[in-house]
């Protein structure tokens, strides 16, 4: 009878049991499935910053303010050289970046949700090299020659740009496309090429030649040269993050310009096996006027600047204005980085031994 009675029993937790599970399912079942949520990271998550190109000069106050720790902490710099679809991959990413104003600029006609936020160089480091033998010291003295370019370049674009400013045939130019390194001038393959600051070969290499270089922001051609961007959801979610990156990037070139004594040695040890103290320390004189105006402040921009870039863009047929500069260029965050921080703007920082 005792045994009877435990069956019966253990046959009824059983059933119990069953008829718990079977709830559970129907329950479950019965539970919407989650909307899809855009996930952003916590304040205090890693946020990548990516620059377009190799450690360099071009890139000497990212990588002080990533050595010297002017960044936050959860700043991971990365060097990402040969991204040919770079600004994209900053949105992707929810990441800052650095890139040319031409590239930020088309990418975000594309569609490419970012948003620029101060200048790295603040006016275009496109340049025009030439023996100093071929006497090319004008941009009338390029008609009737051979260009050596890059197609599809910044480059090309700011030199057209410049020849129609000044009123010169560029039909009268012979373009010729991807030939646009020293040994080709050297070579007397091209009359000039289209080239960047600091590219030149030092008096002391090898390989050095004397040069004549036309700038055409000699000639009234102002654009941004290279801007700091990001993801536009972290510049509207995280824009105290975005600033304290910023506020590092100026104490950065602070720190690189202010004694070489102190800043080459970092940047060299940063990536030994491609630097060289002579030449970084040669290309950042060549590039300081464009990271230190006179009279201006590091990181500063225009909307003049962007309203020429946007023009000479619509002009060489290259895209539509689908995004308004006022939805992809923001003024406010380095305003208000420098009006918390007005010591940021000290001349004493510019100074210093060389």
């Amino acid at each position: 009878m005792h045994r009877r009675a435990k069956t019966k029993y253990q046959r009824l937790a059983l059933f119990a049991l069953s008829t718990m599970a079977a709830a559970g399912l129907v329950i479950v079942g019965l539970r919407p499935e989650p909307l899809p949520v855009k996930a952003h990271p916590p304040s205090a998550a890693q946020l990548s910053f990516l620059l377009d190109g190799a450690f360099g000069a071009r890139f000497a106050g990212e990588m002080i303010a990533q050595r010297e720790a002017f960044f936050p902490s959860n700043i991971a710099l990365r060097a990402d050289p040969n991204d040919p679809d770079f600004v994209a991959t900053v949105a992707r990413e929810h990441a800052i970046g650095v890139t040319s104003g031409h590239k930020f600029l088309m990418a975000a006609w594309r569609g490419v949700p970012v948003t620029a936020f101060a200048a790295s160089f603040l006016d275009t480091s496109i340049v025009i090299f030439s023996l100093e033998s071929a006497g090319l010291r004008r941009p009338a003295d390029l008609v009737g020659k051979r260009l050596g370019y890059r197609k599809g370049s910044e480059g090309e674009v700011v030199v057209d740009a410049m020849m129609a400013q000044l009123g010169l045939p560029r039909s009268r130019i012979t373009k010729v496309p991807d030939r646009d390194t020293f040994d080709v001038l050297r070579a007397g393959e091209v009359d000039a090429v289209i080239g960047l600051v600091g590219q030149e070969p030092r008096p002391s290499e090898p390989e050095f030649i004397r040069l004549n270089i036309i700038k055409p922001q000699d000639y009234a051609i102002h654009v941004p040269g290279m801007v700091y961007f990001a993801s536009s959801d972290l510049v509207h979610d995280r824009p105290s993050a975005v600033a304290g990156v910023l506020e590092g990037l100026i104490k950065g070139w602070q720190f690189t310009y202010a004694d070489y004594a102190r800043s080459v040695p970092v940047l060299v040890g940063i990536a030994p096996d491609r630097l060289n103290v002579d030449r970084l320390k040669f290309e950042l004189d060549q590039q300081r006027s464009l990271v230190l105006p006179t009279g201006g402040r590091i990181a500063d921009y225009d909307e003049s600047r962007w309203r020429t870039l946007r023009d000479i863009l619509i002009f060489a047929k290259l895209a539509e204005e689908t995004v308004p500069l006022s939805q992809s260029v923001n003024f406010q965050l380095l305003r208000d980085v420098y009006r918390r921080s007005p010591d940021l703007a000290a001349p004493r920082a510019f100074g210093g031994e060389k």
